[in-house]
């Protein structure tokens, strides 16, 4: 059935299943094992308070995506080709510290997963993450490898988003004072904002769902509405997780429990469904984990790929490689190393801010690269108030450089 005055081509267009996948892929690859010890402990030290932390680096994560996705989906070039436009060899430079960055957090992806099958069914760590590697690895064995990437992260991200969910209802949070919270803080923490709006939106994460649409064939400016849409939906997914995690813990720690220093997240499941909230968690950490693994993994070899059809060819087997050296290093060094995993968060935290410039260059600049798209200014505008959020969170990251290497 036709409705009347719209076109089967847009209703087709509207529900293209391919935005699902990279809209999912991205807020998955932002749910991972650091997401979710990020919420906890500062749940747990700001309180109630924390509500506006989250709203606002939910907008702030709205301004970054929408520019980024718009800009490399409607050009159709990916980010380390509209750096090599923009000046020879950046887009070069700027791919090796994106890989190099995913790399080093796919060994913490792995180590999250054996973590989380160890919660779930009592696996040893070291072997619940080689179990998982394999299990990302086949999905990149299947000749419809995109697809079967798709499903998997859009069905663990609703089996994420469900089970939090219910953790969050029985912890029984105290609601009315975190909405008071979201607009009226109690207090107000930038620390938290920067922290969170590098975690979701930091290194390869924020080219992740972009690059999954070139790869689809969703590009050009005639799909420049449903680009922005998935964009937007893809950080709001991301947000919903967040907002329900800082619930679920906040109504442990409002009950005046302690959470375990260890894990804080696995105690306050535990504490507000017994067991089988524990068991919940694990899932959660598991299905948090995999998903990153897959995102990080598939993004970080789209930077090695880019337009060489030789790479393109052989992306699958590029990609089951990179995950096999990531779990290769997390099994030789029985756990993900801090001083790595810390140095990669403060390069990400450096090379964003370049990223997000070059991407606002090319789309207040070089038309040519954009098919002769009019950007919209306000949408430029928003891009460059984000970016300097960018720019903080860069010397933040520079900061934690020079302390690493004194």
């Amino acid at each position: 059935m036709r409705l009347p005055g719209v076109s089967e081509h847009v209703i087709v267009r509207r529900f293209d299943k391919r935005l699902y996948g990279a809209l999912f892929l991205m807020a998955t690859s932002a749910i991972g094992p650091g997401f979710i010890t990020q919420t906890t402990q500062f749940t747990a030290q700001l309180g109630a308070a924390f509500a506006f932390a989250i709203l606002v680096s939910i907008f702030i994560d709205v301004a970054l995506q929408l520019n980024v996705w718009r800009v490399i989906g409607v050009s159709g070039c990916r980010a380390q080709e509209l750096g090599n436009s923009v000046a020879p060899g950046l887009g070069h430079v700027f791919a090796f510290f994106v890989v190099l960055g995913g790399f080093v957090f796919n060994v913490g992806n792995v180590a999250g997963a054996g973590l989380g099958l160890e919660a779930l069914l009592g696996l040893d760590p070291q072997w619940g993450g080689a179990v998982s590697a394999l299990l990302a690895i086949a999905v990149f064995l299947s000749r419809r490898a995109g697809v079967a990437m798709d499903r998997i992260v859009v069905v663990l991200g609703f089996v994420m988003i469900a089970l939090t969910a219910y953790v969050a209802f029985v912890s029984q949070p105290p609601i009315g004072t975190a909405l008071r919270n979201a607009v009226l803080p109690e207090r107000v923490d930038f620390l938290a904002i920067t922290t969170l709006v590098g975690g979701t939106v930091g290194g390869y994460i924020t080219y992740a769902g972009a690059h999954r649409l070139l790869d689809a064939g969703v590009r050009g400016p005639a799909r420049v509405a449903e680009i922005s849409r998935a964009s937007v939906i893809g950080v709001l997914v991301t947000g919903l997780m967040r907002v329900l995690l800082f619930l679920a813990v906040l109504g442990v720690v409002a009950a005046g429990v302690r959470l375990e220093p260890s894990n804080p997240a696995a105690s306050a499941f535990e504490a507000a469904a017994g067991e089988v909230g524990r068991r919940m968690f694990g899932l959660i950490l598991w299905a948090a984990a995999i998903t990153s693994v897959i995102g990080a993994s598939y993004t970080s070899v789209s930077f090695l790929t880019g337009a060489s059809e030789r790479f393109a060819r052989r992306r699958n087997l590029l990609v089951m490689a990179f995950i096999s050296l990531s779990a290769t290093v997390y099994l030789v060094a029985g756990a993900a190393p801090v001083p790595l995993l810390i140095f990669a968060g403060a390069f990400n935290g450096l090379i964003l801010p370049i990223g997000i410039a070059v991407l606002l260059w090319v789309a207040t600049r070089r038309p040519d690269l954009m098919g002769g798209y009019a950007y919209p200014r306000h949408l430029a505008a928003l891009g460059f108030v984000a970016w300097l959020v960018t720019i903080y969170l860069g010397w933040e990251s520079l900061g934690r450089l020079t302390t690493l290497f004194r």
